[in-house]
């Protein structure tokens, strides 16, 4: 397969210079990695979508898919891996969408660790609907909906998935797409729930394209323990002060127990054949 074969007809509405564009290419050769080297098949991966910038990236991408609603990528992705527990599923939400109105879904998803994966594309911005705050925005930031400026400390998403379970803990940069697209690799192969935190500044919005060069730094390649894992996370609150430490790699993994396995039904529902008597069901209500 080639990345050409993933490919769609849909018109890229995204801005000129959006850092999607780097994700988009580092997800398209992780997947086209995975399937050349038989460890995926293409018609098995199902893409789960939110509301925002980030799910236009479904209409990029020839393969299954399933737009949900505003920070509901994971419910439905939960669904469809319990449904056929065959597919490989990945989530893409952004940070609004996933650690606002979806936080709950997150942090139980990090406990349950069902076999997915989900991908968050971080502008620490609403940038669909021009530019309010989220709950990665920085101390200070002055926007729309916070006209006096965000007082509120920022929510480490990194630090939240490792405390609540996560067994795969991730942060890329879209700008650095090699790198990307091996975390990505990584994070599909892992057995249980993996999350990567993408850091993709907003041009029009939230450009900390500068702040981002600046301060960034790759981990080791295999990860560490968890509570170094855990002081890794710690070193930068997502706050933009000057001379801050931004790791980004493969924090931890750890391989656990996944939420299928602990099923009592191992086959997948689709396989059941069912002859439903609705007069016995309808009965039953009288």
């Amino acid at each position: 397969m080639k990345i050409g074969d993933l490919e769609t007809k849909v018109v890229k509405t995204w801005c000129p210079g959006c850092q999607n564009y780097g994700l988009l290419l580092a997800i398209k050769k992780a997947l086209v990695n995975l399937v050349n080297e038989k460890k995926i098949k293409k018609e098995n991966i199902v893409a789960v979508t939110g509301i925002g910038c980030h799910a236009k990236i479904y209409d990029y991408l020839n393969i299954n898919g399933f737009y949900s609603l505003h920070g509901r990528v994971l419910p439905p992705a939960l669904g469809i891996k319990i449904a056929n527990p065959d597919l490989t599923v990945i989530g893409f939400g952004g940070d609004g969408d996933t650690f606002a109105e979806g936080i709950s879904h997150f942090v139980h998803s990090c406990r349950f660790n069902a076999d997915l994966t989900m991908i968050v594309h971080d502008n620490q911005i609403f940038a669909l609907t021009t530019g309010q705050a989220t709950p990665t925005t920085e101390q200070s930031f002055f926007g729309k909906s916070t006209p006096l400026g965000v007082q509120e400390k920022p929510l480490n998403p990194v630090a939240l998935a490792l405390i609540m379970g996560a067994g795969f803990v991730a942060r890329g940069l879209a700008s650095e797409v090699d790198h990307l697209s091996n975390l990505f690799e990584k994070a599909i192969q892992h057995k249980g729930f993996a999350f990567v935190d993408v850091l993709e500044p907003c041009l029009a919005y939230h450009n900390t394209t500068d702040f981002l060069g600046k301060y960034v730094y790759k981990l080791k390649e295999n990860g560490y323990p968890f509570k170094k894992a855990l002081e890794k996370a710690l070193e930068w609150d997502y706050n933009l002060r000057e001379n801050s430490k931004i790791p980004i790699g493969l924090f931890y993994q750890e391989k656990r127990p996944i939420l299928e396995d602990k099923r009592t039904i191992k086959k997948p529902f689709w396989s059941f054949k069912r002859k439903t008597d609705w007069q016995k069901i309808i009965a039953g209500f009288k």
